[in-house]
């Protein structure tokens, strides 16, 4: 019995390892924020940003409003800061991106500090050189895109604009539905669509193991197609988590589902009973981590942050934040993701195939192998029958002899 509770420790384990190490400390790492305007000021403010940094952010000036505004729609950027008296993104067309990028420290301590020599200079050269061409400074930021980095970049540019003397004006250029304010239910959406899956995949391969793969892989196709009609009740008539796009949010879904359940069930084959356990690392400990749904990967450390590149569960999450929230920028890829992870679930099906035929004809060959031993074995064992006597020349010798004793 205790063999059976290794897979329940390993489980701690692996959950404890991955969620503590994703979510424990969470800090900016090269976030990518703006400062708008293309005067000395803004780049004097940037630069006072800098001087106080270690590279936990990475800021860059835009010349406008406007820019700021399709950066951050483009997620090219998670926040841009318009100072105070700073008019350069109102009534002016786009003349370019800005001038340059800085690396800089950016978390919420580090801007609360004094005032240096170069802030100071810019504040000044803000109020001198656009003064009454914007009355507060003002923050754009985009909550859809992640509501978490959207709070840190607000405590960076807090107490900046109390240096201004005035508060902080903040606009959200793109906010998630309103049953939705936090943006974090498509990430929960994530968790109840992966576990749909992932909990079919032992069902599938354990009361389905005497059945063709072929037919349990159309099983796993069909239970995708019935998780991703779940998921997407959810997400609309349910919850309400989006107010538009849904038959785009149920297809990827299905891809996504999919992709989990052929892979499941290919692994199946191999791992057997620790099956379970593969899963839940691969759709779960190293998934729903680095998926981006609470922290995006520029406020998760290296590893986490190289695998919302390319992980299933970031495709779902970030390809749906794309579709309803970003007019489609960037899907392409995202949807890429997902059907590459349906590729690898086909070919592991494939394998499984191949693995379990051969496994059948060597299984059949020991059969015949160890019938046709058991054959020699009782012919070995078992005596041969006596020969019947022969008639013939035999009995005519008996007679002759007998003849003989009666004439003595």
């Amino acid at each position: 019995m205790l063999t059976h509770l290794v897979t329940p420790l390993l489980m701690c384990i692996g959950m404890g390892l991955a969620y503590l190490g994703a979510f424990a400390h969470p800090a900016p790492h090269h976030l990518p924020v703006a400062v708008v305007g293309s005067s000395r000021s803004a780049q004097l403010l940037a630069q006072s940003i800098n001087d106080k940094a270690g590279g936990d952010l990475e800021v860059r000036t835009v010349a406008h409003r406007s820019t700021a505004v399709d950066q951050l729609k483009h997620q090219d950027i998670f926040g841009a800061y318009v100072p105070k008296g700073d008019g350069s993104g109102k009534g002016r067309g786009d003349a370019g991106d800005g001038n340059g990028q800085a690396r800089v420290s950016g978390n919420a301590g580090a801007t609360g500090g004094g005032r240096s020599a170069g802030d100071a200079r810019a504040v000044g050269d803000a109020r001198s050189a656009g003064a009454g061409n914007a009355a507060t400074p003002e923050l754009l930021v985009a909550t859809a895109a992640s509501d978490t980095s959207a709070s840190v970049v607000q405590k960076i540019f807090t107490p900046l604009a109390a240096q201004q003397g005035a508060p902080l004006k903040v606009t959200d250029v793109a906010p998630p539905a309103d049953d939705d304010p936090t943006g974090q239910g498509i990430f929960f959406l994530l968790v109840a669509i992966s576990i749909g899956s992932y909990a079919s995949v032992a069902v599938i391969g354990g009361a389905g193991a005497v059945l063709p793969i072929r037919l349990r892989a159309a099983l796993a196709v069909g239970t995708s197609f019935v998780v991703s009609l779940i998921g997407a009740a959810f997400a609309g008539p349910v919850f309400h988590l989006v107010d538009h796009g849904l038959w785009g949010l149920w297809g990827m879904a299905w891809l996504y589902s999919a992709g989990i359940l052929l892979i499941g069930t290919g692994l199946h084959t191999f791992l057997k009973r620790w099956t379970t356990l593969g899963v839940m690392a691969l759709f779960v400990m190293l998934n729903f981590t680095s998926s981006g749904g609470i922290f995006r990967p520029e406020m998760q450390n290296g590893f986490f942050a190289a695998l919302h590149s390319f992980w299933n569960g970031a495709g779902f999450v970030e390809g749906v934040r794309s579709h309803v929230y970003f007019d489609g920028y960037g899907l392409s890829g995202h949807l890429w993701t997902l059907a590459l992870w349906l590729v690898v679930g086909v070919l592991m099906v494939g394998v499984a195939a191949l693995a379990e035929r051969r496994r059948r004809s060597a299984e059949a060959e020991a059969a015949a192998n160890a019938a046709a031993v058991a054959a020699a074995a009782v012919a070995a064992t078992v005596p041969e029958p006596a020969p019947k006597p022969v008639r013939g020349s035999v009995d005519d010798g008996v007679e002759e002899e007998l003849e003989e004793a009666v004439g003595v």
